[in-house]
């Protein structure tokens, strides 16, 4: 049901506009003392293409506001999907926000954050009251971009961008409306994508003759050692494969395992050379998938999959763990 305004509940408001996914910047100035000013913020856009101009707005309650007002120029960060911790440390009240924090050269002085998306450097054009924000206009004066994935937020919440996939299997024109098994079952896409990628390195595995379990055993000793039997077994419970004594003993008589005192199983020297050749191969594969994919469909493919598996996690053991 359509609210009107004199209806509006500002809490619903913002929910309803949390809809509308933004990018998350951050904006910096300097006070009249020279002490750098720095908040976050996803109210920011374009405005024009000649002359450059952007805009983003600021509550009029912000202990920040003085500082903007006064300022002649400011610079706004786009940040990429790994600067989440700088977006909540510059969202945050109250505390250095510029701490620790190596600041690039910027030619209208203000401070100039590496590592973003992208960066524009601008100086103040015009102001606007709007309702309980100023909106600030700025001509941008210069501009650069990194190509780094940008850290989108909706619905209140961090989130990843990627461009829409095209079908895999299927022909275009197909209905695949009244399918039993179509390419949307998920168990279908998780499954070829897993031996897709293994099939890149897989000749690799042949020509070091070791199985898929041999493989699991060695890439997670190569990660936590020494384990006992049962504790690699659990960890690897996951793929179905049964880890007992006698795929141990084969992997120690090759030399890949060896056998503490205590009954705990680690790499040997051979075997953790053998293990690193393997990995090197399975990097490589990632690397020409990351290539095709682009940095931001690949940071949110490893973002899902972690998803999915925290979803479907049975209990495993943590594998990377103080």
């Amino acid at each position: 049901m359509a609210q009107h305004p004199t209806q509006i509940d500002p809490k619903d408001f913002r929910r309803a506009l949390g809809m509308f996914a933004t990018g998350v910047t951050i904006v910096t100035t300097q006070a009249a003392d020279g002490t750098p000013v720095g908040i976050t913020a996803n109210s920011f856009n374009s405005v024009s293409l000649q002359p450059p101009m952007v805009l983003w707005s600021l509550a009029k309650n912000a202990r920040s506001l003085p500082a903007f007002s006064e300022a002649e120029y400011w610079n706004v960060h786009i940040l990429s999907n790994e600067q989440e911790p700088l977006s909540n440390r510059f969202a945050r009240a109250g505390e250095d926000k510029f701490a620790g924090l190596t600041l690039d050269q910027a030619d209208n002085g203000m401070p100039l954050l590496p590592g973003c998306s992208a960066r524009f450097q601008c100086r103040t054009a015009f102001r606007y009251e709007g309702g309980d924000h100023i909106i600030f206009v700025g001509e941008v004066l210069a501009y650069d971009s990194s190509g780094l994935p940008p850290l989108l937020y909706v619905t209140g919440n961090y989130a990843l961008a990627a461009r829409k996939a095209a079908p895999v299997s299927t022909d275009p024109a197909a209905d695949t409306s009244q399918a039993l098994y179509s390419e949307n079952l998920m168990g279908y896409l998780l499954g070829r994508a897993h031996y897709q990628f293994m099939g890149g390195f897989r000749n690799r595995l042949k020509e070091r003759a070791l199985s898929d379990a041999d493989f699991f055993v060695l890439s997670t000793l190569s990660v936590q050692a020494p384990l006992s039997a049962s504790a690699l077994a659990e960890h690897v419970s996951y793929t179905g494969i049964d880890i007992g004594p006698l795929a141990l003993g084969s992997l120690c008589e090759r030399a890949l395992l060896d056998q503490t005192e205590a009954g705990l199983y680690q790499l040997s020297t051979s075997g953790r050379d053998l293990v690193l050749h393997v990995l090197a191969a399975a990097k490589a594969v990632e690397a020409d998938l990351v290539g095709r994919m682009g940095e931001a469909e690949a940071a949110l493919l490893r973002n899902l999959l972690k998803q999915a598996i925290g979803a479907t996690d049975p209990g495993l053991p943590k594998l990377w763990s103080a």
